[in-house]
């Protein structure tokens, strides 16, 4: 069984919600916690349901996200601040820290909302096909999903991701639309848009490799740091998972700290 290590990159200067790793989100008592603490809290439980993880690190390039990360007594693995992205810093985070675990999983630093399985899944498929260099989990939407990325998009925010795959489960395309059209989609039709969750499984090699990838002009128009992958030919496995009786959401915006805690409250999350 290969092992594999949790990396969360955080960084202070989103663009769209500067700061973003230390807002504050309540949860079902009404005790607030930092998005740093509730992603922490999301890896650690990944940790314990999944057997061979045998690290979790938050990677930064900021003092006062180091900082909150130790006060909640995570491990912390200081990187530059020209990482453009959060696989740039997983990337260098593996190599400053001379991490060897074969299977490095990045769990993006705003889905607090991921469950454990998500990640399970993930580092599953990546065991069992040994070929594989970077995977991915997708979400089938629901109706409510779909009207919360449809809700974005109307209002002009750039928010949550979608996937479309290949008949064999890989990646054909990332965007910040609504992928397929779903216009003439009928209330009770089956829904076709998958949710891409911020989560992804890589090989040393796969980060060694992206790491000397230039970004492309797909990856610079969506703002999606896995499209490098993809237009410079490079598979990347959309891992089918699902959530039954639970709500995924990433905080991608100011507007999205309601959602996320009414989903808290809604599943009983501390």
């Amino acid at each position: 069984m290969r092992d594999a290590v949790i990396i969360i990159p955080a960084r202070y200067a989103s663009t769209r919600y500067p700061a973003k790793p230390l807002a504050t989100l309540k949860g079902a008592s009404g005790v607030e916690r930092s998005l740093l603490e509730r992603s922490v809290m999301a890896g650690r439980a990944a940790a314990v349901s999944t057997r061979g993880v045998t690290g979790l690190y938050v990677a930064t390039d900021d003092e006062r996200i180091a900082e909150e990360a130790r006060r909640i007594g995570a491990d912390v693995i200081m990187t530059a601040p020209e990482c453009v992205n959060g696989t740039e810093r997983v990337a260098e985070a593996v190599k400053n820290a001379g991490l060897t675990q074969p299977i490095v999983v990045n769990l993006q630093g705003d889905a607090p909302l991921t469950p454990p399985h998500f990640v399970s899944a993930l580092i599953a498929a990546m065991r069992e096909d040994e070929g594989r260099q970077v995977a991915t989990p997708v979400l089938r939407c629901d109706r409510e999903a779909l009207d919360n990325f449809l809700n974005d998009r109307k209002h002009g925010r750039v928010g949550a991701t979608t996937v479309v795959r290949d008949l064999k489960g890989n990646a054909i395309y990332f965007s910040k639309e609504v992928i397929p059209f779903t216009g003439s989609l009928k209330r009770h039709d089956a829904i076709p848009v998958f949710h891409h969750v911020g989560l992804y499984a890589y090989t040393p090699a796969a980060l060694d490799l992206y790491a000397g990838l230039a970004p492309g002009q797909l990856e610079q128009l969506e703002g999606l740091e896995q499209l490098r992958f993809l237009e410079h030919g490079h598979k990347i496995a959309a891992v089918e998972v699902s959530a039954p009786g639970a709500a995924f959401w990433e905080l991608n915006n100011p507007s999205d700290v309601p959602l996320i805690e009414g989903y808290l409250k809604r599943m009983g999350m501390e």
